[in-house]
């Protein structure tokens, strides 16, 4: 009898605590109606810890790919790390969710091959005047935010971070480009980078560049990039290549926006009190 007692006490403790559950929150999920894009936008945005007791203002990283099943959520935890052991300083990150990623991150193409397996290509020039006219807007209105934004992107998000930038550089103070699309249009994009950077860069932006073991073309895009960045004014951009030989396409950003982060935000660290 006392063994049956014990057990029905164990199994009420067990109960009681499952009731206690609550959910772990990591952030916070915004709807944004776009008449740019004619559509209706899902947002994840991570806070730093302490943004709801304090007023202070804070850098912003904007992430392309940004659905909770795609990189916001392990980002947002490198993120938490990296603020944590004061690699970065405290940040906002805004996760943009996808609906058509081959439609937003692409502009129009000549190849027949694109155009077959992209049917819905070539969104990106409304999709970058959504992040100007209208996320960033809302981003500013809603949040405390200072004027230092980054824009992440990887695979077809770093081929339209990679447009941003040679079209409209003045959008964001910094660019994490990691394993860009930039084979799209036969190159096009590539090709133009050196005669575009010259008619639209205007203020210093700093951009952080990174490729893996991706095939021959892949890597060689990067590297041309990487040579045209180098080889612009240095009083406008600061340039960072890093190759990771290590990591595939599969596996790069993560690993690569642990480094890519400490590149772009060392510097923005508050030294420590004594």
């Amino acid at each position: 009898m006392k063994k049956i007692l014990a057990c029905c006490l164990l199994l009420g403790s067990f109960f009681s605590l499952k009731a206690q559950q609550t959910p772990f929150v990591l952030g916070v999920t915004d709807k944004v109606v776009s008449s740019q894009l004619g559509e209706t936008r899902t947002l994840n945005i991570y806070l730093p810890e302490g943004y709801e007791k304090d007023t202070a203002t804070y850098p912003v990283i904007y992430l392309l790919d940004g659905s909770a099943n795609e990189d916001f959520v392990h980002v947002a935890g490198l993120v938490q790390y990296l603020t944590m052991i004061r690699f970065m300083p405290p940040v906002i990150l805004v996760g943009i969710a996808n609906v058509d990623r081959k439609r937003d991150f692409t502009f129009p193409t000549t190849v027949e091959r694109d155009k077959r397996d992209f049917p819905t290509t070539g969104g990106s020039a409304k999709f970058i005047a959504f992040l100007e006219k209208e996320l960033q807007p809302y981003i500013g209105k809603h949040y405390r935010v200072r004027p230092n934004r980054t824009l992440v992107g990887q695979s077809l998000g770093g081929l339209l971070a990679a447009e941003v930038l040679l079209r409209r550089p003045s959008l964001f103070e910094q660019y994490a480009i990691i394993s860009p699309s930039l084979w799209w249009n036969d190159q096009s994009l590539l090709a133009a980078a050196p005669a575009l950077l010259k008619a639209n860069l205007k203020k210093p932006v700093n951009v952080y560049l990174s490729v893996g073991e991706e095939g021959d073309v892949m890597k060689n895009d990067a590297a041309r990039l990487a040579a045209v960045l180098k080889a612009t004014n240095p009083q406008l951009i600061t340039p960072h290549f890093l190759p990771m030989p290590q990591e595939n396409h599969l596996t790069i950003l993560h690993r690569s926006l642990y480094a890519g982060f400490d590149t772009l935000f060392h510097k923005m660290v508050p030294p420590v009190k004594q």
